[in-house]
């Protein structure tokens, strides 16, 4: 299994913010992981560094692997647009974070499953690939079995966030993928920069 599993709270403490949420473990040790907790010395990061950890923090957000990370990124990097913002935009468009974002699940690793397990139609058809693209004005819903799903319930009655790019239907469980969000409206604390900058060496 090459996806990250383990605790989550260890790697939102390397990068020092939340990056998977609201986590109680997280506000109590607000600083890196190691034997020495706070006390160890950290010397001034290099360049690379602070921009592999860029990297590193875009892909623990959203849950995507590095050959797939490298190839979205190429994909950006044809595109006409700003290659950084692009690349951001095509992490929102997809299945798995989109479901999140429509609050169907509390986590993107929930969601992912939620995906692959069969739950999620796109435009009235089953969809159970998590990095499946979206694109404008199509309709993400929960197939009619799935409907009566306790977590989906739970999650959405816990969901308070709204997106200007997302409708959504809460009698129907479904929702539409109304635009691709710009940078300006996309929440997540990731500065693209610095991966462009490192893919671009």
């Amino acid at each position: 299994m090459a996806r990250y599993t383990g605790p989550k709270t260890k790697i939102a403490r390397k990068f020092g913010e939340p990056i998977f949420g609201d986590d109680k473990s997280f506000e109590k040790k607000n600083y890196p992981p190691g034997q020495h907790g706070n006390n160890r010395r950290r010397g001034k990061k290099s360049e690379y560094a602070i921009q592999l950890m860029e990297k590193q923090k875009a892909k623990y957000t959203y849950g995507i692997l590095e050959r797939q990370f490298r190839n979205l990124f190429a994909k950006a990097n044809r595109s006409k647009g700003v290659t950084g913002e692009v690349l951001l935009q095509l992490c929102e468009s997809r299945l798995d974070n989109v479901v999140f974002r429509m609050g169907l699940s509390n986590s993107r690793r929930g969601a992912r499953q939620l995906v692959s397990h069969r739950h999620i139609t796109v435009n009235g058809e089953l969809v159970n690939i998590p990095s499946y693209t979206l694109k404008a004005g199509d309709v993400v819903g929960v197939r009619e079995k799935s409907k009566s799903l306790q977590s989906i319930q739970d999650a959405l009655a816990g969901n308070s966030a709204v997106y200007e790019w997302i409708t959504w239907n809460t009698e129907k469980k479904e929702g539409t993928f109304v635009t691709v969000p710009e940078r300006v409206q996309i929440p997540e604390n990731i500065k693209e920069q610095l991966i462009v900058e490192l893919y671009s060496k």
